[in-house]
């Protein structure tokens, strides 16, 4: 039988490994996450000037692709925990690349909306929730500072794979962009999650009831008030954070803005990301898990309700702009962090499957619905007022929860 072992002695006892899997991870992430989603969205001009195919049905088979990444979470995290995100994150680069490769040499619309899923299914074993769970136990109650630090440098995939991108569909078309940054995929990711993910990866003495089939399925935690509840409230205000910001343009556009300083505006929303996550440290040492969670979907409302309401002058709505998307920076660390910080860090990656689920679809769906919403009511001013006054309900659900008692003990194990 395998030894168990808590998750702060691994993370001790390990303390170069998991520093040099940290840096591999950071790399990882950046590739993964520019290639297989902020590459979408440069190429998809091309990719229907080429196709015929509409915006529309293009857009959806990329956002199929993150639906099914949300549900191939939950069989991921079990085995991560099972396997550890050596084995799994390799996998999942190993499918990753062909995926890739699908979508480039898709004949038809058929072939690209199944390479899309495919990729679906890789990103669910490549993107953040196996890097969290990965940290999360290596780094035991020093897992916020490694958190930080990788998301801080995975917020750069947008900043470097757009341009990148860009570029290539300069000198190629989208086929061939997707056909190097498919390479780019394989020669990155596959080796560094091969040869750098080398931890210690014991199967928790706690988690041998992953085994056993009725509790293995469905954890009892998964069942609970408090989880059903705040993973509803951070599904909630991820569609409002993620639909605001992607609805951004044509608000401020419409508000008088040229569309290169609305562009720009965008941009600084994605560089308060950084400044929301250097935030949380602090944050989390100062709060408890309740309060922290109602603390930022409340500041969530707020800064959708301000960025709705404000007419001027343009200063302020870039001021605006960036404190929203400061907040959707914290609001990863918290999604990141919630499951430790309440259940302990045994069977991490299987409760984080479950509880990212939802949060994931709210994401893919999240561009649809801001469109949907501002047609349906005829103004994106008013569909920011109905997002906060939604968001804000979210965060009396996660205030009422949970017990408002202070934090366990970082490692402390689930019931």
């Amino acid at each position: 039988m395998t030894r168990p072992v808590t998750p702060a002695a691994g993370a001790g006892s390990s303390r170069h490994p998991a520093r040099r899997a940290l840096v591999g991870l950071s790399v990882t992430q950046v590739t993964s996450w520019g290639v297989l989603y902020y590459a979408f969205p440069v190429a998809l001009a091309s990719i229907t000037a080429d196709t015929g195919w509409s915006a529309t049905a293009t857009t959806a088979a990329f956002s199929a692709g993150l639906v099914v990444s949300a549900l191939a979470g939950i069989p991921v995290g079990r085995w991560l925990d099972r396997h550890g995100p050596r084995r799994v994150m390799t996998s999942g680069s190993l499918l990753a690349v062909p995926a890739t490769v699908g979508i480039a040499l898709a004949p038809d619309y058929a072939a690209f909306l199944a390479a899309w899923l495919v990729a679906g299914a890789a990103m669910a074993a490549v993107f953040y929730q196996a890097a969290f769970a990965a940290l999360t136990r290596w780094y035991g109650d020093r897992r916020v500072e490694a958190l930080t630090a990788l998301t801080l440098v995975a917020g750069l995939a947008s900043t470097l794979f757009a341009p990148l991108t860009d570029a290539l569909l300069r000198h190629l078309d989208w086929r061939g962009t997707y056909l190097v940054l498919a390479a780019v995929l394989a020669v990155v990711t596959i080796p560094v999650h091969a040869l750098a993910l080398t931890p210690a990866w014991e199967v928790e003495a706690h988690s041998a009831d992953a085994r056993r089939p009725p509790e293995g399925r469905v954890p009892s935690q998964v069942r609970s008030r408090e989880f059903l509840a705040l993973s509803a409230a951070l599904t909630v205000t991820a569609l409002g954070l993620y639909a605001t910001s992607l609805t951004v343009i044509p608000l401020l556009t419409g508000r008088g803005f040229s569309a290169s300083l609305a562009a720009t505006t965008l941009r600084l929303l994605g560089a308060g990301q950084l400044l929301g996550r250097l935030v949380y440290g602090p944050l989390s040492a100062r709060t408890t898990p309740t309060g922290r969670a109602t603390l930022l979907i409340g500041a969530s409302a707020l800064a959708i309700g301000l960025l709705g309401a404000l007419r001027g002058p343009a200063v302020a709505l870039v001021g605006a702009a960036v404190a929203l998307g400061a907040v959707r920076g914290a609001c990863t660390l918290l999604q990141a962090t919630a499951v430790a910080d309440r259940w302990g860090t045994a069977r991490y990656a299987t409760l984080s499957g479950y509880f990212a689920a939802p949060i994931t679809v709210a994401t893919a769906l999240a561009p649809w619905a801001g469109t949907a919403l501002a047609a349906a009511i005829g103004s994106h001013t008013a569909a920011f007022t109905v997002l906060a006054a939604v968001v804000a309900a979210a965060g009396v659900v996660a205030w009422c929860s949970g017990p408002r008692r202070g934090p366990r003990r970082p490692d402390a194990r689930g019931s």
